[in-house]
């Protein structure tokens, strides 16, 4: 007969806080004078949503909230709870008045599901506690998030987190004192973990097991190849605080910066979001500044589809580089912008000299494809939009530079709508 197995919870979940006190971090709203800390103290709870990065308490705190409060709470799942669950919730909201209704990944809450649960939060007969990692100014819909207190809270720096290993070490629901860590052992665990508590308490927990004789070294967590924690799922708002530090680097010119962050996604193996974002940052960060960077860049995405990693990571590594290290213009997309702005402000009809078939123009009045000397005298705008300059050319790349010297030129030019009177001058010339 085989021995029977004794199970035992997780470490991250026995080490779950159970008051206020417990909670690492989040002062500014659980000091002597913090909201959160005030309802408590009040026995007042309102529907809210918690958002923050992941691993830092924000169920824990719902949930003990509830607690505190004296109010019973249940567990909701955006994900996988049906709408009978939902159904159930609401039968046992009207049997315990003051229900609090915990919901993780409150963002994933389908249009179905909210709309059940909106005349509940509204008239008050239960209390919502949403949490998410991402924003809810963007990703809740504006119906729930009206009917909702909106708390952000704050990833852990390494002392939270350290403070945290340090009381799962003491604690009777922990290690007890049996386990003993050395202090660099405990600060490499803490950087790992990217103010994540349950993703290092997860990492002591492996440790502990895989230790010798209850002592935890530095030694031991190298042997293991721990991974780095990185909060880049697009699921949340790393993923995206992510690409727009990538961006921003390369359009500061910061090289080293950007290389530090292209690292970071690579390690994701999100190549797909890298290669579109580093387009986006060619086309709008670099531009007319150094066309060529440009079409380096488009050489570098191609080959790194066509080789994979880990080898892709070198010409992506080059196309970082070039783009950090060229000179940026924006004109570009200035000029779409404030040319489509205008487009969208007044309606304006094309030239009759520029209409693909002007059937009732006189042959004098018309544009003369066989005359190129004339074109750049020729007005192409509206004749209400005569006057309307789009694009101003940077100065930052040699490239342009020329453009702008040529624009300069053809500026001079006095363009007009008189196509006879144009081509009437000319041939005054030529003769």
């Amino acid at each position: 007969m085989d021995p029977v197995i004794k199970m035992r919870e997780p470490l991250a979940y026995r080490m779950r806080p159970q008051t206020l006190d417990e909670i690492i971090g989040q002062q500014h709203l659980l000091s002597a004078h913090g909201v959160l800390r005030r309802c408590a103290e009040k026995k007042t709870l309102f529907s809210m949503i918690f958002y923050g990065p992941p691993g830092i308490g924000k169920t824990t705190l719902a949930m003990v909230l509830a607690n505190e409060v004296g109010l019973p709470y249940r567990m909701f799942n955006a994900v996988n709870g049906t709408k009978k669950d939902l159904d159930a919730l609401f039968a046992e909201a009207r049997l315990y008045p003051g229900l609090v209704v915990i919901i993780d990944e409150v963002h994933r809450l389908n249009k179905d599901k909210q709309d059940l649960l909106l005349p509940h939060v509204e008239n008050g007969s239960l209390t919502m506690i949403g949490a998410t990692t991402a924003n809810p100014l963007h990703s809740i819909n504006p119906a729930i998030r009206s009917r909702c207190h909106l708390f952000a809270l704050n990833a852990l720096d390494e002392a939270d987190i350290l403070q945290a290993l340090q009381h799962a070490l003491e604690a009777e629901r922990g290690f007890d004192g049996s386990l003993r860590v050395d202090e660099d052992a405990m600060r490499f665990i803490a950087a790992q973990s990217n103010g994540d508590v349950r993703y290092a308490l997860n990492l002591l927990e492996l440790a502990s097991v895989l230790c010798e004789d209850g002592h935890v070294t530095r030694a031991l967590l190298d042997h293991c190849q721990m991974v780095p924690n990185q909060h880049t799922s697009k699921e949340g708002d790393g993923h995206y605080d992510l690409l727009s530090a990538f961006q921003k680097s390369i359009r500061g010119s910061d090289v080293d910066a950007a290389l530090y962050y292209l690292a970071l996604f690579l390690d994701t193996n999100d190549l797909e979001s890298l290669e579109r974002r580093l387009l986006v940052i060619a086309y709008e960060d670099i531009g007319l500044g150094n066309p060529a960077a440009v079409a380096r860049t488009i050489q570098a995405i191609d080959a790194a589809k066509r080789i994979g990693m880990p080898e892709a990571r070198i010409p992506l590594s080059m196309a970082v580089i070039d783009l950090a290290l060229s000179p940026k213009s924006r004109s570009a997309e200035s000029a779409i912008d404030a040319a489509m702005q205008k487009a969208r402000a007044k309606a304006c009809s094309v030239p009759d000299y520029l209409k693909y078939t002007p059937a009732a123009l006189h042959e004098e009045d018309r544009y003369d494809y066989g005359l190129p000397a004339l074109w750049p005298y020729i007005q192409y705008l509206p004749e209400e939009l005569k006057h309307e300059r789009f694009y101003s050319p940077g100065n930052q790349g040699k490239y342009e530079k020329a453009l702008a010297e040529n624009l300069q030129k053809l500026r001079a030019h006095l363009r007009t709508a008189d196509l006879r009177q144009l081509k009437q001058r000319f041939r005054s010339k030529k003769d």
